[in-house]
Parts: C-alpha cells; structure tokens; sequence
C-alpha cells in the first residue's frame, strides 16, 4: 500500500511520523484482508492487533478506534489508485494515446484492487460523516486526474468534439466503468479476459469522446 496523504487528521500518541507511517501501514494492511473476509463489524481490533503482529495497547497508540483504520484502509486504496492514473500520465506519448493508458492504467488498478474497492463500497456508510466526506473527496480528485488529461486532449484538438460538460461526464465514465469491473466480475470474468474488457471499454469511451458533441446535438434536435 502506498503512503495515505491524511494520516496526520488521525490522533495518535508516538511523536516519530515515520514510525507512525509504518506502523499504521502494517495495521492497514491487516485490518483490509480482515476487513474483505469478515467484514468491518465482524472484525474486532483484537484480530486487527493479532494480525498485525502487535499488541491490541500498540494498536491504541496509532488509532482511537476501527472507524480510524477503515479511513486510512480507504485512503491507501484511493492513494493507489491515483498514483497508477498520475503514472501513467506521466510516461504516455501525446495524443489519444496517453488517454488510452491513463483508461489501461485505471482499469488494471480497479482489476488489482477490486476485493478493496468493493470493501469500500460496502463499508464507507460505516464511517463517520467526517470520514466519509474525505473518501468523496479522494474519489473527486481521482475523477479530477481524468478530467485534466480529457482537457489538455480537447485544447490540443485530439478530441476537439469535447467541451467542458462532456469532459466532466466523461471522466466520470471512466471511473464507473473501472469499478464495473469490480461490481460485475462474478459475471465479466466468466466471459472476458481484464485485457479485452480494458480494449472494449477503451474504444466505446473513445467513440464517445470523438463524436459526443455530435450525438448530443442529434438528440437535442431530435427532441
């Protein structure tokens, strides 16, 4: 798991950051694979600590509570997830390319991630309303990565058919159908590979980016 960017928003008692960066890592990596088997209310942080390979009063020095670990569980994934789209921007060629790879990156990051992005999905109503409105937030701003790669492609005039509507909407596609991976694998997988479900998904998503502006315009009139 990748370093969580609000660690500090959780009280702890150890005054060493690194020291709490790693501890909290180890802890987070437990409490997901509990989490994923058992589900949040059925962990206890008595089997977070046993897992974790520390004692239940060292675990109490990092967290105040197991709502505090399911944040910073959701925080890893989401700091993961954007890190793969951030990545992926950074080595792709120009054109529709990089959006290709930035779609490629996502997707095999929601197909590496999917037990822990539907964890999330389950569990998030569990959090409190401070905690859930920061898993929001890590979403939107993963959505808002997608959203400036659709933008610099529109300015370019690779995709000059997108204005700034549809490159919102669009972004916002992209995000469902990564995790529609994740909602539908007990049935996509029995009939696609994650390598033709990225190819198929790549060249709707590019179909709608080419010619949006034109199917809205067609159904405006058609109204």
């Amino acid at each position: 798991m990748q370093t969580a960017r609000h660690t500090t928003a959780i009280p702890t008692q150890v005054k060493d950051p690194d020291l709490v960066d790693r501890r909290r890592r180890q802890i987070a990596e437990a409490a997901v694979r509990l989490f994923i088997e058992k589900g949040f209310h059925k962990t206890t942080t008595r089997q977070i600590a046993r897992a974790a390979k520390i004692s239940i009063g060292s675990l109490y020095e990092y967290f105040t509570c197991k709502e505090d670990i399911l944040y910073l569980v959701c925080d890893f994934i989401h700091s993961e997830m954007e890190l793969g789209v951030a990545n992926a921007m950074a080595t792709a060629a120009g054109g529709r390319d990089a959006l290709a790879k930035v779609i490629r990156e996502y997707f095999m990051v929601c197909h590496r991630m999917s037990d822990s992005i539907l964890m999330i999905y389950q569990q998030t109503q569990s959090l409190p309303s401070q905690w859930r409105k920061r898993v929001l937030e890590n979403e939107l701003r993963i959505t808002g990565l997608l959203v400036g790669v659709l933008a610099r492609l529109s300015k370019s005039g690779e995709l000059p058919h997108l204005d700034g509507r549809s490159i919102e909407i669009t972004a916002h596609n992209i995000v469902v159908f990564g995790h529609m991976w994740t909602f539908r694998r007990w049935f996509l997988s029995k009939h696609y590979r994650i390598d033709d479900y990225i190819k198929l998904q790549t060249a709707a998503i590019l179909r709608m980016c080419v010619g949006g502006k034109e199917v809205m315009r067609r159904s405006s009139e058609s109204e």
